[in-house]
């Protein structure tokens, strides 16, 4: 009870923050206890482990899973596995899945060989994952946390698992042209299991046309960042709010209040007391911000998207097709863009060059929307025509297929470490 209470009273950036000290001091076990949420002997009763060992600024990206593992098909089971004690606090509270909390390498080790896993999936590119992949015994799944054009999506990383999730065409040739001597067969398409899960809508009905701005966060480096925040975000929000018959709902990336950069910071508190203003002005207009919450549940209502370069965009293809997007350009560059990203082919794009233009560029793709046709073929090449409730299923049984595959082929092995690798000398018999 005292954890709890303590817990609760310490905002959770300065918990992680504490608990990353402590790592880098090499400290924690003084200060929290070892292994937890598992029998020490048996392990993790689960098929599947999901293994997480970055703290929570990145938990989202595992988060988002959670309704897939929930639902698994009663023969095929899921846990996670984390390395921060912060993220096992938070889960506990969030899943009834089994999680267990392992500090050190050791740790994970011993979980590893006590518990009855056939797999480890991974959700990310995070160089912590490499600790997990020693275990040659076990699947090694990579399935990512969603489906972009961000250069982030593909991994020189991706060669040491035994199988990639990817959700369709687009994947397969995002990896072709970033890879050099990679093996194309360990890619296997299941679509996007997390949209199958149907929330019902979060926002209520309106008679005003609703526009959802969502950007993205800056990224860990440059090459990484496609965030409108830092150069847009305030000639976006004037000129969506400056439209007749409106409705705005602001939904940032997570990442983004507490962004390292000084102008995300302050353009994100434009955009905020922009919102409170407009709504002081009209308190019927319905104006939101959903700084938490499931963006899957506010889609429903959305008749424009405006994003960047980001998951959040081509879940809203597959989700929306019939609904338009505008996409965002903060390197100025449509014709790159259009290569990089096949989905701004099929989308007005903001830059810097036509920013201050962005309130008429708004008004007409509320007034004419114009790539209907295009959108279609796009979700298709992104998603393989796969529709919702279609990839949860695909996923479970991709999953088994490979521990199927993985399991013989480690028997392979075993046989032929059993009988030695060495050279015979008959002879010498």
């Amino acid at each position: 009870m005292a954890k709890q209470s303590l817990k609760a009273a310490i905002p959770a950036p300065i918990r992680d923050g504490v608990a990353i000290v402590l790592d880098a001091l090499h400290i924690r076990k003084r200060f929290v206890d070892g292994p937890m949420g598992f029998d020490l002997a048996l392990g993790l009763p689960v098929d599947v482990a999901v293994y997480f060992p970055d703290n929570m600024a990145k938990a989202y990206q595992l988060t988002q899973w959670l309704p897939v593992l929930e639902n698994h098909p009663s023969d095929l089971t899921f846990g996670l596995v984390v390395r921060k004690i912060p993220v096992f606090q938070e889960l506990r509270e969030l899943t009834k899945l089994p999680i267990a909390y392992v500090p050190t390498f050791a740790d994970v080790m011993e979980l590893y060989r006590v518990s009855p896993f056939k797999a480890i999936m991974y959700v990310n590119n995070g160089v912590g994952n490499f600790q997990s992949l020693t275990v040659a015994e076990l699947a090694h799944i990579h399935v990512n946390h969603g489906e972009s054009d961000k250069i982030c999506m593909v991994s020189n990383q991706v060669k040491a698992y035994d199988r990639v999730f990817v959700a369709g065409e687009a994947a397969v040739l995002r990896h072709r042209a970033a890879l050099s001597e990679f093996n194309e067969e360990v890619l296997v398409r299941v679509g996007r299991p997390q949209l199958d899960d149907n929330p019902a809508p979060s926002v209520p009905e309106s008679t005003r046309r609703t526009v959802l701005y969502a950007p993205t966060w800056a990224g860990e480096d440059e090459a990484n960042n496609y965030t409108s925040m830092e150069i847009m975000a305030p000639a976006i929000i004037d000129a969506i709010l400056a439209q007749p018959n409106i409705r705005v709902i602001y939904k940032p990336h997570p990442r983004i209040a507490d962004a390292n950069d000084d102008q995300i910071r302050k353009n994100h508190k434009y955009v905020l007391r922009a919102i409170r203003q407009a709504s002081a002005k009209d308190s019927l207009a319905g104006h939101q911000v959903r700084e938490a919450g499931d963006i899957l549940a506010i889609f429903p209502r959305v008749d424009l998207l405006i994003s960047d370069v980001s998951s959040i965009a081509l879940d809203f293809l597959y989700l929306r097709t019939e609904a338009p997007i505008v996409l965002t350009d903060r390197r100025n560059d449509i014709a790159q863009l259009q290569i990089d990203s096949p989905l701004s082919a099929a989308t007005p794009v903001l830059t810097k060059d036509n920013i201050k233009d962005a309130s008429a560029i708004i008004a007409e793709v509320l007034s004419k929307d114009e790539f209907v046709q295009e959108r279609k073929i796009l979700r298709e090449f992104y998603f393989d025509n796969v529709q919702a409730g279609e990839s949860a299923p695909r996923f479970y049984a991709a999953m088994q297929d490979a521990i199927k595959a993985h399991s013989a082929d480690v028997a392979r092995a075993k046989s032929l470490a059993e009988s030695g690798t060495g050279p015979r000398f008959e002879h010498r018999a």
